[in-house]
C-alpha cells in the first residue's frame, strides 16, 4: 500500500522525471481537469475538485513519510490537485453563459488555447515564486503543507484569470 501511496503522489511516477517535475505534473493536472469537465456536472467538477485536495493532503503527507524529506520534490499530486482550482474563474464564466461545463475542446480552440496557456503559465510562476502567504503555508505538517501552498497559487490564478476573464 505504501508503494501505491508513493506512486500515486508521485503523478503516478511522472514526478520522478528528474526535470521541472511540478511543470510535468501540472500539464498532468489539465488531464485531470479534463476528466472532471467530462462529467458535465458542475457539482461533480466541484466535488472532485474537493476530493482532489483531500487526497493529495492524505497522500503527500505519506510520500513525506516514506522519503523522509519535506515536500519533495517528486511529489507533484499537489499540482495535479490544483490545476482545476486555477481554472474556476473560466468554468464560472462558462457556466453563466452556458448554465453547462465547457467541453473539453473548448480549451484549445483558436480563441481559447492562449488563456489555457496563460493560465497554466501563471500557476507555475506562482507555484515556483510562492508569494506571501503561499511560503508560510509549507510549514504546516505533513501533507498539508505539502498541498495548501498549490492551493494558495491556484487561488491568486483563479482570482487574477477571473478578473481578466470577467474584463475580456
Amino acid at each position: 500500500m505504501r508503494t501505491l501511496a508513493l506512486w500515486i503522489a508521485q503523478g503516478f511516477g511522472i514526478g520522478r522525471i528528474p526535470v521541472a517535475p511540478g511543470t510535468f505534473g501540472s500539464a498532468l493536472g489539465l488531464l485531470w481537469f479534463a476528466l472532471l469537465l467530462a462529467t458535465g456536472n458542475l457539482w461533480l467538477y466541484l466535488l472532485g475538485t474537493l476530493l482532489g485536495f483531500g487526497i493529495s493532503v492524505w497522500l503527500c503527507g505519506i510520500a513525506e513519510k516514506i522519503l523522509q524529506k519535506k515536500d519533495p520534490s517528486s511529489v507533484v499530486l499537489d499540482e495535479i490537485a490544483a490545476i482545476p482550482v486555477c481554472f474556476v474563474g473560466w468554468v464560472a464564466k462558462w457556466w453563466m453563459a452556458h448554465q453547462s461545463l465547457p467541453a473539453i475542446n473548448s480549451l484549445f480552440t483558436q480563441k481559447t488555447w492562449y488563456w489555457t496557456l496563460l493560465i497554466f503559465v501563471l500557476f507555475r510562476i506562482f507555484d515556483i515564486a510562492k508569494p506571501w502567504p503561499i511560503r508560510g503555508s509549507q510549514a504546516l505538517r505533513g501533507g498539508w503543507g505539502v498541498t495548501i501552498d498549490d492551493l494558495l497559487a491556484a487561488i491568486y490564478v483563479f482570482v487574477l484569470s477571473f478578473v481578466f476573464l470577467w474584463l475580456f
